[in-house]
């Protein structure tokens, strides 16, 4: 693997429960240093009980459901008469279909219900006849990528400084989202396109990517390069987001990447966004840092930018809320 673009972090010390102190010093070493210089790694020897292969084929499970059952599970931003607009099936273009689900047992936050996005929602699921297992085996999914973020942000936090408790409070009530996105090939005559996914950094803490053998993803490299980061068997691709970067005093970055197109190949990928509760006031690091950002504010500011969400701000309002919140005035 030394002809690999990116660092590889060796995740067997947290396969152990009772890992010992050098062996999780030498994690944070390498975990720190791979995010100070590249903002991105491959992770292997994952502590996992899923094989790439079950993960893609609960991916294909969903996405092959006809558009009918789809659409009864979308996100109101594109089927107006649904009520959830946080999670669930989106399929904005003919470049990318996901389906997005949160933490199986979700404290639904009554002052965040009310917001016209609502993080805290409950999960919206396909009938158990027409995807058998696929909601027990998504949430025994998102419930071990959960545990595995924990542990990395207990070596996050010995990375930077602190406690390996430190981040403990970031878990409260976290909305983590698990996403399984699909690709469709594209076929003449349709007409190319060079990009399935725009150059874009995460908005939030931690990333974790498993993603086909399809390859496609490109990380933009510190000489602005942009680099190849191809499908490692087993393994996972991990990267931090903007906010995560401003919480390290700015020491890890958050790198700019995007999917380059496959012509006649289809794509899986099954991003999972580690995420803090919705409560959470997130700051530096840095003693003496002031700035605190509520996380739930913080997603809300930044969905003005996403896609999928053009169409709910134009009918529900969040522009106006943004405005608010980034004014001030909320």
């Amino acid at each position: 693997m030394s002809d690999l673009p990116l660092p590889v972090v060796d995740l067997s010390p947290l396969s152990s429960p009772h890992a010992d102190e050098n062996s999780l010093n030498g994690l944070a070493a390498q975990l720190g240093n791979a995010f100070e210089t590249e903002g991105f790694a491959y992770l292997v020897n994952v502590p996992l009980s899923f094989s790439h292969d079950q993960v893609f084929g609960l991916a294909k499970t969903f996405f092959q459901l006809p558009q009918a059952e789809k659409l009864r599970l979308a996100k109101r931003s594109l089927e107006r008469n649904n009520d959830n607009t946080y999670r669930g099936w989106t399929g904005s273009d003919n470049l990318k279909e996901g389906f997005e689900v949160g933490p199986s047992n979700q404290p639904v936050e009554s002052g965040w219900a009310r917001r016209k996005a609502n993080l805290t929602e409950a999960n919206v699921w396909p009938p158990e006849s027409s995807c058998p297992g696929l909601r027990k085996e998504t949430e025994q999914l998102h419930a071990e990528l959960q545990d595995l973020s924990s542990k990395l942000l207990s070596v996050l936090a010995i990375a930077l400084g602190k406690e390996p408790s430190y981040f403990d409070y970031y878990l409260h009530g976290s909305v983590s989202t698990l996403r399984y996105l699909h690709y469709p090939a594209i076929n003449p005559p349709s007409p190319p396109q060079e990009l399935c996914c725009t150059p874009h950094t995460d908005s939030g803490i931690l990333t974790l990517l498993q993603q086909d053998s399809t390859g496609g993803l490109e990380v933009l490299s510190p000489d602005g390069r942009w680099i190849a980061a191809p499908y490692v068997p087993g393994s996972l691709v991990v990267n931090i987001g903007d906010l995560m970067a401003k919480v390290s005093g700015a020491r890890f970055r958050a790198t700019r990447h995007r999917v380059r197109s496959s012509p006649g190949k289809e794509r899986y990928s099954v991003p999972f966004f580690f995420e803090p509760g919705v409560s959470c006031a997130i700051r530096s690091v840095d003693d003496g840092a002031s700035e605190t950002i509520v996380y739930g504010e913080h997603v809300l500011t930044k969905m003005g930018g996403w896609v999928e969400f053009q169409d709910l701000e134009k009918s529900s309002g969040i522009i106006e809320h943004v405005v608010a919140v980034e004014s001030g005035a909320a």
